[in-house]
């Protein structure tokens, strides 16, 4: 029996052009930001300024915050080239948890806490339900530097806050409007990543699989639609 060979078709070969090369895959950091430190890789606002910014710590191209974290607060900051997931994280429309970490001055009543819980009124409104809880101090929590200031005659207290908006200072003004200011504010997590394992000033990439596609996470809750009364 006489045996046969099948051969492929010939592919013809293209000259002259590239290889397309494959897409790159987005990137995710988690940063725990020091206290002192911009949410930002420049500070183009004063000349000669000494601040110091995200360039001190991150020297990955294309990645920007999603969202800020104020200079005097400390914790979680992502970063990503990502814009779809960058706006999702940002825009409070999208209502993201937040928890903070918060060491407030006195000792808050169950009243005062049962106010954060429901929303307080501020300059720009009420604020939204909030999670809020009494915690023991972090087992993990680093000296900042400076430290606090703190009185020796007022005791202090530790806080766990979730939020879903993300107001200007919004925390720091919702603790000030029950009576107890914020001395150190933490960012502990956004969603579902931490900064459990991460020094102050030291950035991880996010895990694979725990990244959300752009267009999914939290989504701005809507309204039943209502029959109209005849």
């Amino acid at each position: 029996m006489n045996s046969v060979t099948c051969n492929p078709p010939a592919v013809p070969l293209m000259t002259g052009q590239p290889l397309a090369k494959a897409p790159a895959m987005p990137r995710t950091l988690l940063f725990n930001k020091p206290f002192d430190v911009l949410s930002q890789f420049t500070d183009k606002g004063t000349e000669g300024t000494t601040r110091r910014t995200l360039s001190e710590f991150i020297d990955v191209p294309g990645v920007y915050a999603a969202g800020r974290l104020d200079r005097d607060s400390e914790g979680l900051l992502v970063l990503t080239d990502d814009g779809g997931l960058q706006q999702k994280i940002a825009n409070p429309r999208n209502k993201w948890p937040k928890t903070y970490w918060v060491q407030v001055e006195g000792t808050p009543s169950d009243a005062a806490l049962e106010s954060l819980r429901k929303g307080v009124d501020l300059k720009d409104g009420k604020t939204r339900p909030a999670q809020v809880a009494r915690m023991d101090e972090p087992a993990s929590l680093w000296p900042r530097t400076p430290p606090i200031r703190v009185r020796k005659s007022v005791p202090d207290c530790w806080l766990k806050i979730t939020i879903s908006e993300g107001r200007n200072r919004q925390v720091r003004r919702m603790t000030a409007a029950v009576g107890h200011p914020t001395l150190r504010l933490i960012r502990y997590a956004i969603g579902p990543w931490t900064i459990d394992g991460l020094l102050p000033g030291t950035w991880n990439d996010a895990p694979a699989h725990r990244i959300p596609p752009a267009g999914d996470g939290p989504r701005p809750s809507r309204k039943p639609n209502r029959r109209p009364r005849r």
